[in-house]
């Protein structure tokens, strides 16, 4: 069939109209995506067959060395004849080979290792089994990366920060005060201590300055806090009766479905600071939590604290309150600090020599 010029302009215009309309925007879209995940089931895939192609080759290094009694000698030639053969693949150095035999050492079951490692890059797994000796910390890192897709420099900072020491020892009444599991939850959700080594503080800052520097510094804060923590803001206005109070700091945790208050205290823990944080809780449970909300949790930072105190300044407390301990890593002398120019008198110097 044949189409005058009219006719064939205006088949031209339907098919832009058809292009431009809402129905092929979100078919490009579904499509994009399909193609998307398509992607990432590949490189999925291809990593889980890589990582049990080296834990084979590892099992074989190991298996061979024993019935053959083959001694380090052979992984360097190994090494060779593999890179020989397979010369456009990286991976088969002797470096490489030998954390493949350590990675099967530590690790035989393969069901473990399809089921759980296979998921983890092999950049992650290196870098577990090299600063992680203790085998139960080496799972607790690698479930965590997996949960929470942690890149593998976060995977050095965890374990240089020792979060596993840390995670959920906060002392609480979780377990009288939140049901069950979570109160298990909120527990494994909070650390002691926190390590704020971002800031860089005297020995005798305020509570305000150790607010104001945490604000600045609000990514690497969230980022110590750990997963699901949402800011909502410093200093947080409530008011009670016609009265203004103020948070010191207030967080929504997305997973926990709850919100979460936060009271700096620059000095050790004293039993008076629950009933603070507790009337801030019941304010908030009040003005802010929605019904399908878990209750709001409270946690007190203190630069120190007598663990059985605090457990005990908890015992009857109606609210489900935590208490931890936070430090400096690098930490400033205050006379130091004192010393140390500003930015504006670092910018005058350095104007004065550009211009001589």
């Amino acid at each position: 069939m044949k189409y005058d010029n009219k006719e064939k302009r205006e088949i031209i215009m339907l098919e832009l109209d058809i292009i431009r309309s809402s129905e092929y925007e979100n078919c490009l879209k579904n499509l994009k995506e399909t193609v998307r995940r398509a992607q990432q089931r590949a490189v999925v895939q291809i990593n889980r067959e890589l990582i049990l192609t080296y834990h084979h080759i590892g099992s074989e290094i190991i298996r061979l060395q024993k019935e053959k009694g083959w001694g380090s000698k052979v992984i360097d030639q190994l090494s060779k004849d593999l890179q020989a053969a397979f010369p456009n693949m990286k991976g088969f150095s002797s470096r490489n080979l030998k954390y493949m035999r350590k990675f099967a050492e530590e690790y035989p079951e393969i069901q473990f290792v399809q089921q759980v490692i296979a998921q983890l890059p092999w950049s992650h797994i290196i870098t577990i089994l090299t600063l992680v000796k203790d085998t139960n910390n080496q799972v607790f890192y690698m479930k965590k990366s997996i949960e929470y897709g942690w890149s593998r420099n976060i995977l050095n900072m965890q374990i240089e920060m020792r979060l596993h020491e840390r995670l959920g020892k906060v002392v609480s009444n979780f377990k009288h005060q939140l049901p069950s599991p979570f109160s298990d939850m909120s527990q494994q959700s909070l650390k002691d201590p926190y390590v704020f080594d971002f800031l860089t503080l005297h020995e005798k800052a305020t509570e305000k300055e150790i607010e104001l520097s945490l604000v600045e510094h609000i990514r690497d804060f969230l980022l110590e806090l750990g997963e699901g923590f949402s800011f909502m803001g410093n200093q947080y206005r409530i008011n009670i009766g016609g009265d203004d109070y103020y948070i010191d700091m207030l967080f929504y945790h997305i997973k926990l479905r709850c919100y979460i208050v936060i009271e700096l205290k620059a000095t050790a823990f004293k039993p008076e600071y629950t009933g603070q944080i507790g009337f801030y809780l019941a304010a908030i449970d009040d003005l802010l939590r929605h019904p399908t909300d878990n209750p709001t949790i409270g946690l007190i930072l203190c630069r120190s604290k007598n663990n059985i105190t605090a457990g005990y300044a908890l015992k009857n407390i109606n609210a489900p309150i935590g208490v931890a301990e936070y430090s400096f890593s690098k930490v400033i002398p205050e006379e130091l600090k004192i010393s140390l120019p500003s930015v504006e008198e670092l910018e005058t110097q350095l104007n004065r020599k550009s211009k001589t």
